[in-house]
């Protein structure tokens, strides 16, 4: 199969205007994945799936990644006047990258028995810009995965041809998977709390259910 980067040089010949980039995984496998800009994914999908020397033709997972802001610390060398004499010194820049949600697409070929390509595509921000396009029409195996993408992480998938919730309920606010996702400590959707589950639990009785569920004390 061919690497990434003859990958990606493919891609950028086929689509002058998207955006692709090599991303290394860290971890002790070093896989390496492309990333591709919102606006092409769609297009760059599809050159996977139809291109004759790949012919990408299964997705077999598609997942969904939280990344929150995140302070990057940066050494930088200006220069400063110390004492009446021009010197280079070194200073911590300290700069934010806004926080985005990430999909991951592992692509195989039954076809040339070939694979994994590992396919990224990254939203806006995390608030009101958290639209990609589905893939879905290209991969039909990608319809469930990414509803569960949708309903625990919040992308929102275009052209999904059923895009609603399908772990939780209709009801349910939130995306449980994000990383700042914080857990209600009522519970009353569990029939049965226990441990430390009951103990945050009780906190939201009415005084008389708190009193009737103190223990006795014995003399």
């Amino acid at each position: 199969m061919e690497t990434p980067e003859q990958i990606k040089s493919r891609l950028e010949a086929a689509l002058p205007s998207a955006k692709i980039e090599i991303i290394a995984n860290e971890c002790p496998a070093g896989e390496r994945s492309l990333l591709v800009d919102a606006p092409s994914a769609f297009a760059a999908a599809q050159f996977l799936r139809d291109d004759e020397q790949l012919r990408l033709d299964y997705c077999s997972n598609v997942t969904g990644v939280d990344w929150p802001d995140k302070e990057l610390t940066e050494k930088v060398k200006v220069k400063q006047v110390v004492e009446g004499v021009e010197k280079e010194v070194e200073e911590v820049k300290k700069t934010v990258r806004p926080g985005f949600l990430e999909v991951v697409y592992h692509l195989y070929s039954m076809a040339r028995k070939h694979g994994p390509v590992v396919l990224r595509c990254r939203t806006e921000n995390r608030t009101d810009r958290t639209q990609l396009p589905s893939l879905t029409p290209l991969w039909r195996g990608a319809e469930f995965q990414e509803r569960e993408v949708f309903d625990l992480y919040g992308v929102v998938f275009t052209g999904h041809p059923d895009l609603r919730r399908i772990l939780m309920w209709d009801e349910f606010e939130g995306f449980p998977m994000r990383r700042d996702y914080v857990a209600p400590d009522d519970f009353e959707y569990e029939p049965t709390p226990h441990d430390e589950v009951l103990a945050e639990a009780k906190k939201h009785y009415p005084a008389e259910a708190k009193a009737e569920a103190k223990p006795e004390v014995k003399a």
